[in-house]
């Protein structure tokens, strides 16, 4: 007996959440899919269960691009905490982001499309005095392809400066490759994340 779709995906999610992904949904239930509908804009299209993985199979360029930035915008800003954001955020926006996006591009343009749904933004920026922002790795190995990196820089009596950058794995990330710096002023900036 073949099951309508909207009863097949609510059985899987059923299936899941009741057992916390502990359990895998039959076979006969994930395989058993309907031909594509011409209507793209059907709910469950929009809401099966594999629709985030088709969904990255057939992102452009443009998508990627798009999709990365704005995690790299949430990510910058879990970095910086309520205390810096306010201060930078403009600088940030007009000066480090349209040179991110570049980094970000020419990456894109490094891979066919149909890869970068591979490509994949870390999580939890580093806290406290650590540098890291978040990376560009391979979901698919785990590889990190791209570090974007931020340092607090206190030249001899000319305040705190904060020092973008990014590391790629072409050179094993010794590189510092600059984005650009943002003045903070003479007094010392509070930790990342506060």
């Amino acid at each position: 007996m073949k099951l309508p779709s909207w009863l097949r995906k609510t059985l899987v999610a059923a299936i899941t959440v009741c057992t916390f992904g502990l359990v895998t949904p039959p076979a006969s239930l994930l395989a058993a899919k309907d031909p594509p509908s011409d209507d793209a804009s059907s709910s469950d299209w929009q809401h099966s269960p594999t629709s985030r993985a088709e969904e990255a199979v057939s992102l452009t360029r443009a998508q990627f691009i798009e999709r990365t930035m704005e995690k790299a915008v949430a990510q910058s800003h879990e970095k910086f905490g309520r205390k810096i954001a306010p201060v930078i955020e403009d600088e940030f926006r007009a000066v480090i982001l349209p040179r991110m996006e570049e980094v970000i591009a020419e990456l894109a343009d490094r891979y066919p499309e149909e890869e970068l749904r591979y490509l994949a933004v870390s999580e939890n920026p580093s806290g406290g005095q650590g540098e890291r922002i978040f990376h560009l790795y391979r979901a698919d190995t785990g590889e990190d392809l791209i570090r974007f990196h931020v340092r607090r820089e206190h030249p001899p009596q000319d305040g705190y400066w904060f020092q973008f950058h990014y590391h790629t794995c072409d050179d094993g990330f010794q590189a510092h490759h600059e984005l650009g710096k943002i003045y903070w002023s003479k007094n010392t900036p509070p930790n990342w994340r506060t």
